[in-house]
């Protein structure tokens, strides 16, 4: 059964909505700026920047729906309602609409902020609402009780994969015959002084304080790790059927996933990057495609030193000789590492390229690793061709050892 993408949304560090966030991107605008509180001062934090929304969801959320919500779930409906109202707001059938949102790392600042509650105030001041807003599945939840959605809510979770993997599963519950609709993606909202040092004290991010906009260097050979950021992007996939049959603008096919997992480091990537060449291999087989049909690839490329050439060397192992002609960008440069919500937000970039037949540019890169034997969009967008079906493929690598890929291609 085929799968297809009829609706977006996004709330970024670029832009409060999908159309702001790819104009950020296409104009090669960063979304990385010094934090504006005092945390790197009072708790001696190495880092003091992060992509952050560039719409705080307070403006655009009521006051009882931020109260209730964490933020990761309130960037999730923001995205949802997007995606929703751009699909057309679908009538579909409750027991065959679903929803999958994941977020990687969770309810961080519900769970922390209740615990400085209960050392300062006491137990019973903890508020009643708090496990519904910090577990992990609350994103999920939401958006499951946002549509009306029965045929089942998921939330895998599965580090800086979690994004990709939940449009996988929503994939596969339509290709199964579990579902009509799948509302899918994924959420984070992780810039708080617990994340940030830890992974500092990890050397994940990078320290480049006195210039946070250029920090996000990905295939630079001054890369010196990745920038946290912020946000979701939400998915409306359908089956093709269901979509034809309501006359539902359709933006590209789901047409194939691969996951796999490398069972080689709790943290660093498989340095042979076999896990993830697998991934992409059975996402083309699964969409019946060879490497030649590809003519772009979102990376998940965050800008540190051990993760970017090994994804890039197995891209040219993949392609072969078609490298040469493969647009390789790495968006992550802009808008910063949205760990759970990453692999979604970069979809939709995917798709979005696609649609418009431009690849969007990866900014800082200012002297290439001399391994890279892909062609790297660096800067300002570049043309594809103007006639013919188009292919790409969106990766999404997650602590753990996380793969997956996604294929998507024009309707």
């Amino acid at each position: 059964m085929a799968v297809v993408v009829t609706g977006l949304g996004a709330t970024s560090p670029l832009g409060g909505d999908v159309a702001s966030t790819w104009a950020g991107a296409l104009a090669g605008r960063s979304g990385v700026r010094t934090l504006d509180n005092d945390w790197a001062e009072k708790y001696g934090m190495p880092v003091n920047f992060a992509g952050q929304l560039a719409v705080n969801p307070e403006e655009v959320l009521s006051r009882p729906e931020i109260k209730r919500m964490d933020p990761s779930a309130q960037m999730a409906i923001i995205a949802t309602r997007e995606a929703w109202a751009d699909a057309g707001s679908p009538e579909v059938d409750p027991e065959r609409l679903g929803a999958v949102v994941s977020s990687g790392i969770g309810g961080v600042w519900t769970l922390l902020s209740a615990w400085d509650t209960v050392k300062e105030k006491g137990a019973s001041r903890v508020l009643p609402m708090t496990v519904p807003m910090l577990m992990p599945n609350s994103p999920a939840a939401y958006v499951e009780l946002e549509i009306g959605a029965r045929a089942g809510a998921h939330a895998p979770v599965s580090a800086c994969a979690s994004g990709a993997e939940a449009i996988g599963m929503a994939f596969e519950m339509i290709e199964s015959g579990r579902a009509d609709v799948v509302v899918a993606g994924g959420t984070e909202a992780a810039i708080h002084p617990l994340p940030i040092s830890a992974f500092a004290a990890m050397k994940a991010l990078s320290k480049r304080n006195d210039d946070p906009a250029r920090a996000s260097r990905p295939y630079d050979t001054g890369r010196d790790g990745f920038v946290l950021g912020e946000g979701s992007g939400i998915l409306v996939l359908e089956s093709e059927e269901h979509a034809l049959a309501r006359g539902a603008h359709i933006y590209a096919r789901v047409a194939g996933l691969g996951m796999t997992s490398d069972a080689y480091h709790i943290a660093a990537p498989d340095p042979e990057g076999a896990g993830q060449t697998r991934a992409m291999k059975l996402a083309l087989e699964r969409a019946g495609l060879a490497p030649a049909d590809i003519i772009h690839v979102n990376a998940h490329a965050t800008s540190t030193v051990a993760g970017d050439m090994v994804e890039a060397r197995g891209i040219r192992g993949i392609m072969g000789s078609h490298g040469d002609n493969v647009l390789l960008s790495a968006t992550k440069s802009m808008t910063g590492h949205l760990l759970g919500g990453a692999g979604a937000l970069e979809s939709v970039f995917t798709i979005l390229a696609l649609r418009d037949r431009l690849a969007p540019p990866t900014i800082n890169v200012e002297n290439p690793d001399p391994e890279l034997e892909v062609d790297l969009v660096r800067d300002t967008p570049r043309a594809m061709p103007a006639s013919g079906d188009l292919a790409a493929i969106n990766n999404s690598f997650g602590f753990g050892g996380h793969n997956v890929a996604l294929v998507f291609t024009t309707p």
